[in-house]
């Protein structure tokens, strides 16, 4: 029997893109390969442990035969092989390997001038580089549960075709016919010994079955008596293991160095930079297990969408269980890449099992203190290392802390950080406090963009003048957070642009200030009217020294927190209490006294341009942008009558 098929369309798109190899880096394909086979001989190995129908084995292997004459280089491997429906599924479509996806991502790549040759095994396509070295790639396999083996060969052009063969090992081995060489590609060097155990090393030293080859060498020729014959040579030629096998997570971590944990990181995990940085640890006790988890330098493109999937690799006993186990760390923590290996779970447990075990969620509880306990350490240790992590990853950590109703605040609120007027790298709460000014009595913060936006806002008048430092808030979920702590040991986070200020002043300030406030209460009351259904109130500032006027929000929800929920849902009706706050000592509200004195009509005019002024420095959008432009020509026109 045979059948030519054709490839579904993105599968054609995809192989058009290998076999004009936009990627300069064509070696990873060997990775691919051999990491294609591991995962074969991982599901083998894992059905023989957890069923009666398969035998179990110990020869397991991966072997590489290159073959200079015929220019074709094989990789097989013993593991589960493929039935005819699988060859279908896993060679002609690749839907189910995100190809959508793949294809996207390399043509944003490609329209950017980038090149990033990773993103191959972040989409699980890796077969197909295949075809970036070969002209023609031939697959024959042959699983367990059929009793018919099956060849796939494609030249990777519209078709493929699938014949049945005769084959008696279970196993799947893959013959690539490399290209022709070119005065830019010499395809024959993947064929030499040298560079194949090279690449090995490079990529797959740490995959967990022998990676055989046969090789050859010149040993001196022995006579009878076993004694040396100078000057003569024989070609010696046996069969190697390319690969150390002995999983890394296994060894005593002072055995291993920072480019072996680096280069597995990237080899296990598609990244092509190393780590930020690693933990590696054994748990011995009631739960037995080790784990080696990584922090990306670089943040994952997809990490704060919809489909990115958090998890640790789990092991048990050295048999691969799921890729993702999503219970071994919490969602706040997504940014964990790793593996855990215990002996403590059944190897034949059930993903639905799973997610109920008790063992893993002790498992969980004792990861994420360790990674806690290591970000401590780090902040502690290396603190420009820690700023750079919590740029990275700092808004994960602020949600950790908010969701559940702050139920994580004492395991978190040490390890946020941000910027302050007064610092030049951003501080936590812990410095903030230990650096406060005599007499402070509580943590001020403030939403904003910069540091030097905040320097202009005229809310600041008055901490500038105790020389008081600010928190600057400059992440959407950031006020939520300190709205749910609602304080820090022993003192509380006042917004600049909500808290009350009598704390900020003496009582010989208060009282001439309620004065003042009792002397004004016609004209204030009169912007109050003019400015009906706009503000809450308008009062004599205590704030304000320098600036003549300002917007602040009520004991609600702040300015900042209706710009999200309005982001989040448009047309909410969820708004912050407007206070226009007037400082009675500048020369501007002086001389709107006396207009108003003189014509107390014209008031309305004056506040609303002081509070179109005081919207616009909170940035927020003005409703009637064309009165307000006609507003300032009718009193720049007064002006200057």
């Amino acid at each position: 029997m045979s059948e030519v098929k054709k490839f579904q369309t993105e599968t054609a798109r995809l192989l058009d893109l290998m076999i004009n190899s936009i990627y300069t880096n064509q070696e990873i394909f060997m990775r691919e390969l051999i990491s294609n086979a591991s995962d074969a001989i991982d599901k083998y190995h894992y059905l023989s442990l957890t069923s009666d129908n398969l035998p179990r084995r110990n020869d397991y292997e991966i072997h590489i035969v290159p073959n200079k004459e015929q220019r074709t280089l094989t990789i097989s491997d013993n593991g589960i092989g493929m039935t005819y429906d699988e060859l279908n599924e896993n060679l002609g479509v690749i839907a189910k390997s995100g190809s959508l996806e793949f294809l996207k991502k390399i043509e944003e790549e490609k329209a950017q001038g980038k090149e990033n040759i990773e993103i191959i095994g972040q989409f699980g396509v890796g077969f197909y580089s295949s075809f970036m070295v070969s002209k023609k790639v031939v697959v024959e396999t042959k699983s367990p549960f059929s009793e018919k083996g099956y060849e796939f060969s494609s030249t990777g052009q519209e078709t493929y075709e699938i014949r049945e063969i005769d084959k008696a090992a279970t196993g799947t081995s893959i013959t690539l016919y490399l290209k022709d060489n070119t005065e830019d590609n010499n395809y024959d060097k993947y064929l030499e010994e040298y560079m194949i155990r090279s690449l090995v090393k490079k990529y797959s030293d740490y995959i967990r079955y022998p990676i055989t080859m046969y090789v050859t060498r010149e040993e001196p020729k022995h006579d009878e008596h076993g004694q040396i014959i100078e000057g003569e040579y024989e070609t010696i030629r046996t069969l190697e293991t390319l690969n150390s096998m002995v999983p890394i997570w296994k060894r005593n971590k002072n055995d291993v160095d920072e480019e072996e944990l680096n280069n597995f990181y990237m080899q296990k995990f598609y990244d092509y930079q190393p780590p930020m940085f690693h933990l590696m640890f054994t748990i011995e006790g009631d739960i037995n297990y080790n784990a080696l988890l990584f922090i990306p330098k670089v943040v994952p493109y997809d990490l704060n969408t919809i489909n990115y999937e958090r998890g640790l690799q789990l092991y048990t006993k050295g048999v691969f269980i799921m890729d993702k186990c999503k219970d071994l760390i919490p969602d706040y923590l997504r940014f964990v890449k790793g593996l855990v290996d215990s002996s403590d779970l059944s190897l034949n447990i059930s993903r639905e099992m799973l997610q109920q075990n008790k063992v893993l969620g002790k498992m969980a509880k004792n990861i994420e203190k360790k990674i806690l306990s290591k970000l401590e350490t780090l902040m502690k240790d290396d603190y420009d290392t820690y700023l750079e992590f919590f740029k990275n990853y700092g808004t994960h950590l602020k949600y950790g802390a908010y969701e559940n109703f702050g139920a994580r605040q004492e395991q978190l609120q040490d390890l946020l950080v941000f910027p302050s007027v007064n610092s030049e790298k951003p501080i936590s709460f812990d410095t903030y406090v230990k650096n406060m000014k005599e007499g402070q009595k509580s943590v001020y913060y403030v939403s904003a963009s910069t540091i030097d936006e905040v320097q202009t806002m005229p809310q600041m008048d008055v901490y500038k003048k105790h020389g008081y430092d600010v928190l600057v808030l400059n992440d959407e979920v950031d006020e939520f957070v300190l709205k749910q702590f609602r304080k820090y040991k022993d003192f509380e986070f006042k917004s600049i642009n909500q808290v009350s200020t009598d704390e900020l002043l003496e009582k010989e300030e208060l009282d001439k200030l309620e004065t003042i406030k009792e002397e004004k209460k016609d004209i204030l009351q009169a912007m109050k009217e003019a400015l009906d259904g706009l503000v809450k109130d308008v009062v004599i500032s205590k704030r304000l020294t320098d600036s003549p006027v300002c917007l602040v929000s009520g004991d609600g929800i702040s300015f900042e927190m209706e710009k999200v929920l309005g982001k989040l849902q448009k047309d909410s009706e969820i708004k912050a209490d407007r206070i226009l706050e007037i400082n009675p000592n500048h020369e501007l509200f002086k001389a709107i006294e006396k207009v108003y004195e003189s014509n107390k009509e014209e008031i309305k005019d004056y506040a609303m341009l002081l509070y179109n002024q005081s919207l616009l420095m909170e940035g927020f959008k003005i409703e009637n942008p064309v009165a307000f432009s006609n507003l300032m020509v009718k009193m720049m026109v007064k002006s200057v009558k």
